[in-house]
């Protein structure tokens, strides 16, 4: 009989979503390098691939928000603090998807870092803001994290409100910088609008871009959505997932991010595939009414195959960079015109978020996109997984 082995390891919420962290150094000695012993060791604790797609063997919350793990190090950069690794666990099949980023565990790195010791203490002041610069190792950019600090800690509480989360905590503000892509442009066809052609589907006018996370925009009305569902209007309906799923899967090649549509499959965390609409009353899941003079257009965008309970982080910095391009879907859907910042609607509730665009020889380019989130630790200690689960 095999025994368990235990893992020091941390549950935290960042934003709307929840993950398991892990400091590099504290993994099993075969896990610290990537391959499959990670891998196998991170879908365990997950609780994955489960044919229930429940997770109810390990710590996953059987939903694309919660099927997530961090592993944090310090930097081996000289102007970055630390280290951070994202990997999205699939919750029914075997493989972590590490083609990306998660914009909202993103707020809760630093937080983190600080708490493990990961971060030099003259770099943590006793009282005010902590300014954690964190290489985010999947997409090779650089974050900022805004952590508050009181007498040397991390401030978790306080009133700052975000739609999604149950209750109030702490602002952290995260920067993201230069979040387009580096090895092309920001639009990698080319594009502001595309025709992206789905055989059995449509045709549709689609923004494609590379900021934040690859993301394909469609325009509500050309699916005939009216860009105010909600969850179980779009995750109830086979038809509606078999259909954004092949949407995702055309993008993606014509994004340049796989070669084939097979491929798709095997990267579920990329690309992001979401629909937008102009402002509109509506209710979201909480009950909240949301009125339309009070954002400036609605989005709604699909993660792991299900629509998001709100919305990603790393596609709110797409959602901000393409809004400040004049003539893109998400810029027409907010009225057009150069903006600095919008407010969109999501499922559960309203989100602000800024970037500024500029044009240059080599295509478009924002130097930085900004959204707030908060973090907060849930539970510490260590994670036991089988001592053959990495063989």
């Amino acid at each position: 009989m095999t025994k368990q082995i235990k893992i020091p390891a941390t549950y935290l919420r960042g934003g709307t979503s929840k993950g398991v962290f892990f400091s590099l150094l504290d993994l099993p000695l075969e896990a610290q390098q990537p391959g499959s012993a990670r891998d196998k060791l991170l879908m365990r604790v997950i609780g994955s691939p489960d044919p229930y797609a429940k997770q109810i063997d390990g710590m996953g919350g059987a939903t694309s928000s919660t099927s997530k793990t961090v592993v944090v190090s310090k930097s081996t950069r000289d102007d970055h603090d630390i280290d951070y690794l994202f990997g999205q666990v699939s919750i029914d099949k075997a493989f972590v998807d590490w083609s990306g980023n998660c914009g909202n565990l993103s707020a809760a790195v630093g937080p983190f870092a600080i708490h493990s010791g990961l971060v030099d203490r003259k770099r943590i002041p006793e009282n005010g803001i902590a300014k954690i610069r964190i290489w985010q190792a999947n997409i090779q950019k650089t974050i900022i994290a805004n952590v508050p600090i009181i007498d040397g800690e991390v401030q978790e509480l306080g009133d700052f409100e975000l739609d999604g989360v149950t209750f109030p905590a702490a602002e952290i503000a995260v920067e993201f910088v230069d979040p387009s892509d580096n090895n092309g442009s920001m639009f990698p066809t080319g594009n502001l609008i595309d025709d992206l052609e789905v055989p059995n589907v449509g045709v549709f006018n689609a923004t494609m871009i590379s900021a934040g996370i690859p993301t394909i925009f469609i325009d509500a009305n050309e699916l005939g959505l009216s860009g105010a569902e909600l969850q179980d209007d779009i995750n109830s309906d086979e038809a509606w997932l078999e259909k954004f799923e092949l949407i995702r899967a055309h993008g993606a090649v014509k994004m340049g991010l796989i070669d084939s549509i097979d491929e798709a499959a095997t990267r579920q965390h990329t690309p992001k595939v979401a629909f937008v609409s102009s402002a509109k009353d509506y209710v979201s899941s909480s009950g909240k009414p949301i009125e339309a003079n009070s954002v400036d257009l609605l989005a709604r965008a699909l993660s792991m195959g299900k629509l998001h309970h709100a919305m990603m982080g790393t596609a709110a910095v797409a959602i901000a960079c393409a809004a400040s391009i004049d003539g893109t879907v998400v810029n027409l859907a907010a009225g057009g015109g150069n903006r600095e910042s919008v407010t969109f609607g999501h499922p559960s509730g309203t989100l602000k978020v800024g970037a500024v665009a500029s044009q240059s020889p080599n295509g478009w380019t924002v130097d930085k996109a900004i959204m707030s989130r908060s973090a907060r630790i849930l539970m510490e200690g260590w994670v036991r997984v089988p001592s053959d689960t990495m063989k």
